[in-house]
């Protein structure tokens, strides 16, 4: 399943750090940045991660929430978060629930050994609960940034 741009995003509810759960519909009224990261505690990750903290403010400001998504349990999730100071939720999508629904789950190769894993990727999802950008592939350099001056423009517009 993937949703495009324009389209409704199915309600969820997932399980996040701070022993709380994240539902989708209960966040209407504000704009909703989530991103998928292959694995909590990796360089590529923890840079991603570091970017969305450092703009949180100004995300705050153009009302929306950061939620970052990996296959990681809750217990990894929270050291990651921890350790690097996130000032917002992560979700431990372990059944992948999440990874299927955005279709994240990728064949990758690493080492000359291919697997599926989480192709790096961003959704902005409007007030409405509606998917107003999509970003896949991501690269981490500048990227938080992008994002940023998406949810700036959409919450201006």
């Amino acid at each position: 399943m993937s949703i495009s741009p324009g389209e409704s995003v199915p309600d969820f509810t997932a399980t996040a750090t701070g022993d709380t759960t994240v539902t989708l519909s209960e966040l209407k009224g504000k704009q909703v940045v989530v991103y998928f990261y292959p694995k909590a505690s990796t360089p590529g990750c923890t840079t991603e991660g570091g970017d969305f903290r450092d703009r949180k403010e100004a995300f705050d400001a153009a009302n929306t929430i950061i939620l970052g998504v990996s296959r990681d349990g809750i217990r990894a999730q929270e050291n990651f978060k921890a350790k690097q100071g996130f000032n917002f939720a992560l979700i431990s999508d372990k059944d992948e629930t999440l990874c299927h629904l955005f279709d994240v789950i990728k064949l990758k190769k690493l080492y000359g050994k291919e697997h599926l894993g989480i192709e790096r990727s961003t959704f902005l999802i409007d007030t409405d609960g509606k998917l107003a950008r999509e970003w896949r592939g991501v690269k981490v350099k500048g990227h938080a940034q992008e994002v940023l001056e998406a949810a700036q423009a959409l919450n201006a517009g």
